[in-house]
């Protein structure tokens, strides 16, 4: 998701100075292609005009944009990013990720080697290691939970294919506190038919959630995270809308990169009832995937396939196992908002359990509101 906020600078009203960046980008052209630089020295004659040499970026008086830079060495911004979304608007300039064209693009004035070189460089200004990369942001699967700590807000939505009529609808917010940690709130909804063949619902148990990102490595490609959720019984238990006891939810989560942009989420935790108005279970996750890259630039499109277990912690029940395939693609060129779709199928156990359509709307809102970066 895309925090790239290098080009969101406008041309100064009482200025109207839009050259600088774009005599940078020709200066860079005009540079001696036989001499290997550095990324420093690329970055120095290249980037610090705009950015400058500390990477937290110079005056406005000095540049003539209306806002500010941004600072290469705020560990909470620069790290949130892929490489390949940085190279993206360093290639193209900054409309290709729906930023202002004051970000020029660098394409044809540098190497590709060159581009990656500089990322390379303004990846030191933040020192600061224990901020996961944003390589290992992996796309968010239905129900496995990611090891990635995130600043989002979700709108997943569940409609029973057969049997009676069931419609279940989960508002979540995720707030992210400094490098590896995410509070999370989770408002669930849940309509049905009734026994008498009328609809009725309403909100469900409210929960509470928390996740540590307490291990993670760029080289290696993995990410692993520790969390817990407090499911409370705020909805109307009569109406089947709530266990009638506080859940506690202990879990761990692993992703792993893989080459060619493919990807693994896995999860495995506890549904623990404070008292035995409900029963124990285990339940365990895994998600594979792979984002595929239109035009290179371009929108997104990632398949998954998600394998879902769970059992309850009582004598002769049976592991119940699910699946689900889906899809998740970029709606705007910033990337920050997704759409995603599914059908959530059983495998095993299928009385009283029935196909699920399943659909989410996700706003990373750290990287802009929802009409920025069409």
């Amino acid at each position: 998701m895309l925090a790239f906020v290098i080009a969101q600078a406008r041309p100064s009203a009482a200025t109207g100075d839009t050259q600088g960046p774009q005599v940078a980008a020709q200066a860079a052209a005009a540079k001696p292609a036989t001499i290997a630089r550095t990324g420093a020295e690329l970055y120095k004659s290249s980037c610090a005009a705009c950015h400058g040499l500390d990477g937290r970026g110079r005056e406005r008086s000095v540049v003539g944009f209306d806002q500010p830079l941004p600072d290469f060495s705020d560990c909470s911004f620069a790290t949130r990013e892929a490489d390949p979304d940085w190279f993206a608007i360093a290639h193209e300039g900054g409309p290709v990720r729906g930023f202002s064209r004051i970000m020029p693009a660098f394409g044809s004035a540098l190497s590709e080697d060159e581009l990656n070189k500089i990322i390379g460089h303004i990846r030191t200004f933040c020192g600061n290691k224990a901020w996961p990369r944003g390589e290992l942001n992996l796309p968010r699967a239905f129900a496995t939970e990611k090891a990635y700590p995130e600043d989002e807000a979700v709108v997943s939505t569940s409609v029973a294919m057969s049997g009676p009529g069931a419609i279940t609808t989960d508002v979540i917010y995720e707030k992210r506190f400094g490098a590896r940690h995410q509070l999370e709130l989770k408002f669930p909804f849940e309509s049905a038919v009734g026994e008498t063949g009328a609809w009725a619902g309403g909100a469900g148990d409210l929960a509470v959630g928390f996740k540590s990102a307490f291990a993670h490595s760029l080289e290696r490609g993995y990410i692993l995270a520790a969390g817990g959720e407090f499911a409370f019984p705020t909805g109307d238990e009569a109406a089947g809308l709530s266990k009638g006891t506080t859940v506690f939810e202990p879990f761990l989560s692993f992703g792993q990169v893989l080459p060619r942009d493919a990807f693994i989420h896995a999860q495995a935790g506890f549904e623990l009832p404070l008292t035995d108005r409900a029963e124990k279970e285990a339940f365990w996750r895994f998600a594979v995937g792979k984002t595929f890259m239109q035009n290179r630039f371009g929108r997104s499109w990632t398949p998954m396939f998600e394998v879902l277990a769970a059992k309850e912690l009582v004598a002769d029940e049976r592991i119940q196992w699910d699946v689900i395939p889906q899809l998740q693609v970029s709606l705007n060129t910033r990337q920050h908002l997704m759409l995603s779709f599914g059908v959530q199928m059983p495998v095993n156990e299928r009385s009283g359990r029935h196909p699920k359509f399943m659909v989410y709307f996700l706003w990373d809102w750290f990287d802009g509101g929802l009409r920025d970066g069409w």
